[in-house]
């Protein structure tokens, strides 16, 4: 920050100083999600650091802002076989959110996502149907029971079926997510 004469001057360079914290937020988020995309964990890593970085400056430490950053960081330890440090990531998310009045359907769904994935990793299907279940359901809150976004619990819940050959289970699951996939082609 420059030295500034005035009050003024002072609030308007804070100002500036928070939309460009903003704007890295955003980009460092990005570039996390592409790179998970990707299949490149590790290079994910980083970006994910510094986006929850400067959530922390811009929101504080306790603010529900941070939970995207925390899930990010989990799905990349997750990918990197990292499940101690994933864990710790998506505690350190629920804590957040639990603590949160204001938290959205969607970062519960995510969160929901996350844990489900986790306890795939850790073998505790049980839990991890739990999870997974609820991730279907907060995805239909926030987005609807029809949208693409809601399949993806379907499609990890339909796994864990098809990995305890229960087949006829993930049948259903996998077919339920076919009418998704062809709306998002139709619009």
């Amino acid at each position: 920050m420059p030295f500034c004469n005035s009050e003024e001057e002072r609030q308007h360079g804070l100002q500036q100083l928070q939309q460009r914290q903003k704007h890295l937020i955003e980009l460092c988020y990005t570039v996390a999600q592409k790179y998970i995309f990707e299949g490149k964990h590790e290079d994910a890593v980083p970006a994910a650091l510094h986006s929850l970085r400067f959530r922390m400056n811009v929101h504080g430490l306790s603010s529900v802002e941070l939970v995207p950053a925390y899930l990010l960081l989990a799905e990349a330890s997750l990918g990197l076989g990292r499940v101690v440090q994933a864990e710790e990531y998506l505690s350190q998310a629920q804590w957040t959110v639990l603590k949160s009045t204001e938290c959205s359907y969607a970062i519960h769904s995510l969160l929901h996502r996350n844990l489900g994935l986790l306890y795939m990793a850790k073998e505790n299907y049980e839990e991890a149907r739990y999870h997974l279940a609820n991730d279907i359901y907060f995805a239909s809150c926030a987005f609807g029971t029809e949208h693409i976004r809601a399949s993806g619990g379907y499609f990890h819940l339909a796994n864990i079926f098809n990995g305890l050959k229960k087949l006829d289970l993930a049948d259903t699951l996998y077919t339920k997510m076919k009418p998704r996939k062809q709306k998002l082609f139709r619009s």
